[in-house]
């Protein structure tokens, strides 16, 4: 441990400007993780308390935050990077247990973070493609399909990988790849459906474009509003739901160019639908897409899988019992408990890691997604009901999430 110098502890010495920069570095890039906000908070006192600066300010927004030492001392900001990787998050968690001791020499700690930012993929890019369409083939399990619609989701999971490794080059066109891809799928599938070829089912459709589903946005800024933290959580909010209306925007699109096709070659392939077993082993295969498409760090598969595991289970459990809003509930209370009990084993990746995939699971993004399309098209009466049941179940696994960890905490200290 590095004992801090006088000079520290006020703030104003020599290793002063070397602090502020370490803790300005951290918490952007926690911010780009997808923590929550007042959980940056708090960990960044931990850091700054460590070396000495026990009179910390902070103030952590969406897009920037800023730091000053103590009270009358100036304010810092410092920009968030773009979202980390789960490789990129789990070396950024490693550091900031070791900061929390004072094990890390400040200059060194801000030179760390630099690098852990600049980190590439683990895996190629024709390895990160599969591993989005294995991803979007667990997911479109999830929606007990027939085999027609996984055969057509696999392959625009491939497509949609293509599509945002090479997006990912220029800003703008991160910004366009929302509308590109759900009118890229939805085009696709209503001229597969209109050859007589496949069903044109919304459920499957929606699959491809999983990775762009906001799940884990909008239940942080859930999250986020709950801790009082008004002014990030509601960015969430806006920012999550902006996401879904892009989306919405490109199926609609695809459907006034190409047209519903006619009845009368609709094909009806419901006896073909995969059994129950698909969405069990649909789990698996969202934990090794994950694994490959996100850059998840070496020996995590297992430790993802079991996370994910323990919200499907949560999930299904809910709905034998409660049915509704609860099943998110108890997906989100099981998944949390699971994931920090896992962030304390030796090999065990940080919970950040490990439950962030599994948003995917539980919130009904596929299900929000056909509401605001609904509305924006017809106006309908189901469309309102599914943005209800969305808007509640969102609500069920924020408040899941902010139960787990206490619960956590008390069966840990028992």
């Amino acid at each position: 441990m590095i004992p801090p110098d006088d000079a520290s502890r006020t703030g104003s010495g020599p290793d002063a400007p070397e602090l502020l920069e370490f803790l300005l570095y951290l918490g952007s890039g926690l911010t780009a993780a997808g923590e929550a906000v007042n959980r940056i908070e708090d960990r960044l006192r931990r850091v700054a308390t460590a070396y000495g600066a026990d009179r910390l300010r902070v103030s952590v927004l969406p897009t920037y935050l800023m730091i000053a030492l103590g009270p009358g001392q100036p304010a810092t900001l410092e920009l968030t990077p773009q979202t980390l990787r789960l490789n990129q998050t789990a070396a950024l968690y490693d550091l900031l247990k070791s900061a929390e001791h004072g094990e890390v020499v400040p200059a060194e700690g801000a030179r760390r973070v630099g690098e852990i930012l600049a980190m590439t993929p683990r895996f190629g890019r024709p390895v990160t493609i599969l591993g989005h369409l294995t991803l979007t083939a667990g997911i479109c399990m999830l929606l007990r399909p027939t085999v027609s619609d996984l055969l057509l989701a696999a392959a625009f999971g491939a497509l949609i990988g293509v599509l945002k490794i090479f997006a990912g080059r220029w800003a703008s066109a991160q910004i366009l790849m929302p509308v590109v891809a759900s009118f890229v799928v939805a085009a696709l599938t209503l001229v597969a459906a209109g050859s007589g070829w496949a069903d044109a089912e919304a459920r499957a459709m929606i699959a491809p474009l999983v990775t762009f589903l906001p799940g884990a946005v909008l239940t942080m800024g859930v999250v986020e509003m709950s801790a009082a933290q008004l002014v990030t959580g509601a960015s969430r909010l806006v920012a999550g739901t902006l996401q879904l209306v892009l989306l919405a925007f490109g199926l609609l699109g695809a459907v006034q160019i190409v047209g519903l096709p006619r009845p009368d070659v609709v094909v009806v392939t419901s006896e073909y639908r995969l059994g129950a077993w698909a969405p069990w082993a649909g789990v698996f295969l969202v934990g090794v897409g994950n694994y490959l498409f996100r850059s998840a760090p070496p020996r995590s598969l297992g430790w993802l899988c079991l996370v994910l595991y323990a919200a499907w289970v949560g999930r299904y459990l809910g709905e034998q019992i409660f049915s509704g809003y609860l099943s998110g509930f108890t997906g989100a209370l099981l998944m949390t408990m699971v994931a920090y009990v896992v962030e304390r084993r030796p090999s065990g990746p940080p919970a950040l890691v490990s439950f962030l995939p599994a948003f995917w699971l539980l919130v009904p993004g596929g299900v929000s997604l056909i509401g605001v399309t609904e509305v924006l098209s017809t106006g309908t009466a189901s469309a309102t009901a599914d943005l209800i049941g969305a808007t509640g179940t969102i609500m069920a696994i924020a408040l899941g999430v902010l139960c787990g960890y206490p619960m956590y905490r008390r069966l840990g200290a028992s």
